[in-house]
């Protein structure tokens, strides 16, 4: 599949067939966001691999019962490591770039797992304490993202985008392209 097809067939998908996920098929996933650009290749993120059930279900409780999550095989919870950007980039580093590092790698991993006919759905809304809590965590990481990996059980219809020139500005903030 070429990436501009990729893109447009990742979908976020809130229900999982009742199927594990191939070992290769998490290793090339966590490769893929491993593979992901960082700030000064820092790679200030950590991913927690979660697929004991009993942690899942703390976890779906910690994003506010979105019990979909549960269905998912595979947990992926992406974590802030700011203490590996303190020394180079400071405040900055420590409260933005480990975020964007982190993002990026999570997304590397969606769609890694869309390439290879898995599903995910992108989870940040949850409680930050919890979810730190249920992977063990402790300050100063901080969880970003999580991601629920697995089979598809829908195939849902493309969501509406915005248009690029509502969304794309020349030179500054109101410029639209005519």
């Amino acid at each position: 599949m070429d990436f501009f097809k990729l893109a447009k067939s990742r979908r976020s998908i809130r229900a999982y067939q009742p199927r594990e996920v191939e070992a290769e098929k998490l290793q090339q996933i966590l490769q893929a966001a491993n593979d992901a650009p960082s700030a000064g290749n820092r790679q200030a993120y950590e991913i927690v691999v979660v697929r004991d059930a009993a942690r899942i279900r703390r976890l779906v409780k910690a994003a506010w019962d979105q019990t979909f999550i549960a269905q998912a095989p595979v947990l992926l919870v992406f974590l802030t490591s700011p203490q590996r950007n303190r020394e180079r980039y400071d405040r900055r580093g420590v409260e933005l770039y480990c975020v964007q590092d982190a993002t990026i790698a999570c997304a590397y991993a969606q769609l890694a797992a869309t390439e290879l006919g898995l599903a995910t759905c992108w989870i940040g809304a949850f409680s930050d304490e919890a979810v730190a809590d249920a992977v063990g965590a402790a300050e100063p990481m901080r969880p970003v993202a999580m991601l629920p990996v697995g089979y598809p059980a829908e195939q849902p219809d493309p969501r509406p985008r915005r248009r690029l020139n509502d969304l794309v500005h020349r030179e500054r903030v109101g410029d639209k392209e005519p």
